[in-house]
């Protein structure tokens, strides 16, 4: 059973495979929270404030844990704002 995974680009959430289907990105994370179902992307006013131009599932909240490819996990550091 594969855990689903949110592409850090665009969130959409993804089950298999290493590239997004969305927006072909390659960077994920297992670490999200919550989610929304977007059915019609053209009539939703949650697709238009979170930009999604394409129906499925999309993550709320995504983790600031990085995961490379050893399987070891680090802390994405905040970008200095100065």
């Amino acid at each position: 059973m594969n855990k689903e995974k949110a592409c850090r680009t665009c969130r959409f959430i993804v089950e298999e495979g290493d590239k997004c289907p969305n927006c072909s990105g390659e960077t994920f994370t297992t670490f999200w929270r919550g989610y929304v179902v977007i059915m019609n992307p053209e009539e939703s006013e949650i697709a238009k404030k979170m930009v999604i131009n394409r129906s499925g599932k999309f993550a709320l909240r995504l983790s600031r844990w990085f995961r490379d490819g050893n399987e070891n996990y680090t802390r994405h550091k905040k970008r200095s704002t100065k």
